[in-house]
């Protein structure tokens, strides 16, 4: 009962968007070129269920934006235990991380085009490229802290380093590893659409950009709307392993 409770201001909040949206609409204070009516917006995805059209896009940036971050999760976490661990890998990286982590994503594409060409290998590569920021930070720090704290107990218990890796390193930086890969699966979404519209490659956002330069008004929307339910489907499910996965950690009340 108390989570329905806390359920209702949200989605009271989202009923009142949805409220001001028809009145602009209705009143025609933007042109419907330009804005649909929810009804039109909503209707259009919902054919799009119906004949079938939204699966194949649906699941072209679904599987591009898996395979993204799932690279960036591996590549992370590892330089992250690494750096986090290793006084001198931090010392050798830490230099070159600050120079390449504010480069934004995007501005790979040309490059990551010129290596691999308008082709998947591209858009994963950017995907990865992107996310993987949120999960090597969170693992540098998840990981640092646990050496100020707990190495010197395993080495007074004795353990191997594979033992106070598995035992004691991943658990206790594993708060901070899952949140980064939560911002880090959010970045893959996006930049998973950055890249099908500017490579056109088959996706919701190919789907979005077309929309758009052809003014289907409830195409684009409809379009944005899955993207938005596709982030929340997503947020829920990491949400739900990160509470399996660290049962022993206190639940906020």
């Amino acid at each position: 009962m108390k989570k329905l409770l806390n359920l209702l201001p949200p989605l009271a909040f989202a009923g009142a968007l949805l409220l001001i949206w028809h009145v602009v609409t209705d009143l025609r204070l933007v042109s419907p070129v330009f804005l649909p009516t929810p009804g039109r917006a909503f209707g259009d995805l919902a054919s799009r269920f119906a004949d079938g059209a939204i699966w194949e896009p649906l699941g072209a940036t679904v599987q591009r934006m898996i395979f993204g971050w799932f690279l960036a999760s591996l590549v992370g976490i590892a330089l992250g235990a690494a750096i986090g661990l290793t006084p001198l890998a931090r010392d050798l990286l830490e230099p070159t991380l600050e120079f390449v982590r504010p480069l934004p994503a995007s501005a790979m594409i040309p490059v990551a085009i010129l290596f691999f060409g308008l082709s998947e290998n591209m858009a994963v590569s950017v995907i990865a490229f992107g996310s993987i920021w949120p999960v090597l930070m969170s693992s540098i720090y998840g990981f640092g802290a646990v050496r100020v704290r707990l190495q010197e107990v395993s080495a007074l218990l004795g353990l191997s380093r594979v033992e106070f890796l598995s035992k004691i390193a991943i658990p206790s930086a594993m708060p901070d590893i899952l949140a980064g890969m939560r911002s880090g699966l959010a970045v893959s979404l996006i930049l998973a659409v950055v890249t099908e519209m500017q490579a056109s490659l088959p996706g919701l956002g190919r789907d979005i950009f077309l929309a758009q330069r052809s003014f289907r008004s409830g195409e684009l929307y409809a379009g944005l709307v899955m993207l938005g339910l596709l982030g929340v489907l997503i947020n829920h499910g990491l949400q739900i392993a990160e509470n399996r996965l660290l049962r022993w950690r206190p639940q906020r009340s």
